[in-house]
């Protein structure tokens, strides 16, 4: 039985699509094997959202040629994409595929092995109208499913390569989104994350069907599904009717990751994103209205060219303000081939890491405030895995407004939904104690 290896750089997507392309190797009857091991065939999916991304893809390939000189390489993903010739002048790569006709894969390792004659089967993303369907029934390492329900993005923001590297906005048929959910829910996943390129624009591009339909459709026709996680969303995508499906819900759980990437409008304006932050205020207030306790996470993007300290602090009120629960911030990389890289007024990079500092210090703060909240509460955590630093008997997982929680239990627990008494809020993890029946609830808090 031949073997395969995958490495998997960048988002949640790849992830996803690393297990749907396994599941087309599995039908061909691989075995699959760790990457640091040697296999026949390795597949290496790539970033390309940043320069270093596109380093870091190239140290992965040429670490699979050097581990096994003989077996089949092949490329695929976001920089395979956008850079196929680049990809295919790297001695040993054998195949190269993009991020469309991944089911290709098997004919062409095949064809390499009759031939020996590399491959270069990637397409012009932008003609791609139709979604490609890759089916993930079961994951092989994770408590939480991804179920991807759209690909592709049509904002441009000046930054992102990304609609170079997926094409332009193409949604999964709501039958197919419904189909796999079951799949996930009888394979045990009580958790279900929907991602995307631009998970929030499902819909955009049909005709009678947008994604407070696809959620609704999710918590009425998917028995024994438990929570609904949607991994990101745009504000402008947040309408009346989202808000209306979110507050009526008893599945979506009371977290959402909206991307802000800037509290600035001029910076905002440069960046060429589709909302003013007044616009974003709103959403968020109209939120919080609905869901007393939502948890807000979000990205921002600091030192874009010409961020001044002015509208870095306005970004960094704009936090203070709507206490957000926490941020990823990011310090602004050029990324070749993008409208941003080209402009003048690149924000010196000492200035750009010590903006950074101040903003995560300002997350951390506000992400531990948020957990005092739920301090003496019981919360509902689906257990991940086991703590790794040799600590006995201790897992890890997260509750449905996605605080990570730490605590003594068993490897049974793991993928299930377990009652845990907070009894030490903090970040990045807070402490509890296993809840075994509601009597002991009641002890408990009669003790603390």
């Amino acid at each position: 039985m031949p073997s395969v290896a995958f490495h998997t750089l960048g988002c949640k997507v790849n992830h996803y699509e690393t297990e749907a392309i396994w599941q087309i190797f599995q039908s061909a009857d691989y075995e699959r094997t760790e990457y640091e091991k040697r296999a026949d065939v390795y597949v290496i999916n790539t970033c390309t959202v940043t320069n270093t991304g596109d380093k870091k893809s190239r140290q992965a390939i040429r670490k699979a040629i050097r581990r096994n000189p003989d077996a089949v390489i092949c490329v695929t993903g976001c920089y395979a994409q956008t850079s196929p010739a680049e990809v295919m002048s790297i001695p040993g790569v054998d195949i190269v595929v993009g991020t469309q006709d991944r089911e290709k894969m098997i004919g062409y390792i095949e064809q390499y092995k009759q031939e020996r004659l590399p491959i270069n089967g990637v397409g012009n993303i932008m003609k791609a109208k139709v979604y490609e369907e890759l089916d993930v029934p079961a994951f092989t390492d994770r408590t939480r499913a991804s179920l991807k329900i759209q690909e592709g993005c049509n904002n441009f923001c000046t930054f992102c390569i990304i609609p170079w590297a997926r094409g332009l906005l193409r949604s999964r048929e709501p039958e197919a989104v419904i189909t796999q959910a079951k799949q996930l829910v009888e394979a045990g996943y009580k958790e279900i994350v929907l991602t995307g390129i631009h998970t929030g624009g499902y819909g955009e591009d049909m005709k009678d069907y947008n994604f407070a339909m696809l959620l609704k459709a999710l918590e009425n026709d998917v028995p024994g599904l438990k929570r609904i996680r949607i991994s990101s969303i745009e504000a402008s995508q947040i309408t009346d009717e989202v808000i209306e499906v979110l507050h009526s819900s008893e599945k979506v759980v009371p977290h959402l990751h909206i991307p802000i990437q800037s509290g600035s409008d001029s910076v905002l304006k440069r960046m060429r994103r589709k909302y003013t932050m007044q616009q974003f205020a709103d959403t968020i207030t109209k939120l919080k209205k609905v869901f007393p306790g939502l948890a807000i996470t979000s990205d921002v993007i600091v030192g874009f060219p010409g961020e001044t300290e002015e509208e870095f602090m306005e970004t960094y009120r704009f936090v203070a303000e709507h206490r957000f629960s926490e941020l990823h911030v990011f310090p602004y990389s050029q990324r070749t081939g993008t409208p941003a890289a080209r402009m003048d007024d690149q924000v010196d990079d000492d200035v750009k890491h010590e903006r950074v500092r101040r903003l995560i210090a300002l997350s951390d703060q506000l992400a531990k405030e948020y957990a005092s909240q739920y301090e003496g509460e019981v919360v509902e955590v689906i257990p991940e895995e086991r703590e790794k630093e040799g600590s006995e008997g201790w897992y890890v997982g997260y509750t449905d407004n996605y605080l990570k929680v730490r605590f003594q239990g068993n490897e049974d627990m793991i993928g299930n939904i377990v009652k845990v008494k907070l009894v030490k809020a903090g970040y990045p993890v807070s402490e509890g104690v296993y809840v075994r029946t509601v009597e002991d609830i009641y002890e408990q808090t009669a003790s603390s």
